[in-house]
């Protein structure tokens, strides 16, 4: 079923709650510019295998509501905080991918992980998000050709073959998103950094990541390794950006194991 909860006067974020009465309960964070859409293959799997499985759509993104401003991890993880709140969730996995990963991120830090018991981090885009010179690209598609750029960023981010419907839906996702909160997300990427948030996560922690991901470097995952206590890498050999598409009966099957019963 899905709710909107309001977050701040006049902002109401979507929340796509699956199988609430189900056991353990994974909370899904997605990557820019998508929503909580990209997770259909985990949606069409985990709530029959008896997981609670919640998406949420960032401000400005998806069915959410689309302000003008509030787009730093700070104010993105307090979001997340005031959801969790209103839910009354607790236990639970924590799994972001990309920048929803970065969100997740300043989430255990400034949150001390409130309610979390794992966190699964999926191509995160940290401890560093975009370069000055990819988001200076990225920022002046966005405000002169937006499809097209949802259509290069759909070029880059797998690496195994899609479907030409499969790409058309998958840059529809991007363009759910408002354009002043795609840029400002942007920005966001290329000038805050969570290095100093890494050592304050103290729940276990799985990191997966394509080793042909042209988005976030493989590398940058074996620094969160490094910096995150009680963590583990797994490399996904045939994927991208996407693992949860692009290896998603593995990745499904290693997301179960690790959240457990």
């Amino acid at each position: 079923m899905g709710y909107f909860v309001g977050v701040e006067p006049g902002v109401n974020l979507y929340v796509e709650d699956l199988n609430p009465g189900g056991g353990k309960t994974i909370v899904f964070i997605h990557g820019w510019p998508l929503n909580h859409k990209q997770f259909e293959y985990q949606f069409d799997v985990l709530p029959a295998m008896g997981y609670r499985c919640i998406g949420i759509d960032w401000r400005g993104f998806g069915k959410s509501d689309k302000p003008a401003g509030g787009y730093n991890y700070d104010r993105l993880a307090d979001d997340l905080r005031v959801v969790i709140g209103a839910l009354g969730l607790n236990d639970f996995t924590l799994a972001g991918h990309s920048t929803g990963g970065a969100i997740a991120i300043r989430y255990m830090a400034r949150h001390q992980g409130f309610g979390v018991s794992k966190l699964v981090l999926i191509s995160a885009a940290a401890p560093a998000g975009f370069t000055p010179e990819t988001a200076g690209r990225l920022l002046s598609e966005t405000f002169n050709d937006r499809p097209n750029m949802m259509r290069g960023v759909t070029d880059e981010f797998f690496f195994r073959s899609v479907s030409r419907p499969f790409a058309d839906w998958f840059r529809l996702l991007g363009l759910e998103a408002a354009g002043w909160s795609t840029a400002a997300v942007i920005v966001m990427l290329r000038d805050e950094k969570l290095d100093a948030d890494l050592p304050r996560i103290a729940s276990p922690t799985l990191i997966v990541h394509g080793i042909h991901d042209q988005v976030i470097p493989f590398t940058q995952a074996q620094v969160l390794n490094e910096k995150i206590r009680n963590s583990r890498l797994v490399p996904f050999p045939y994927s991208g950006h996407g693992p949860f598409w692009e290896e998603r009966d593995r990745f499904n099957r290693l997301l179960a194991q690790f959240v457990g019963r």
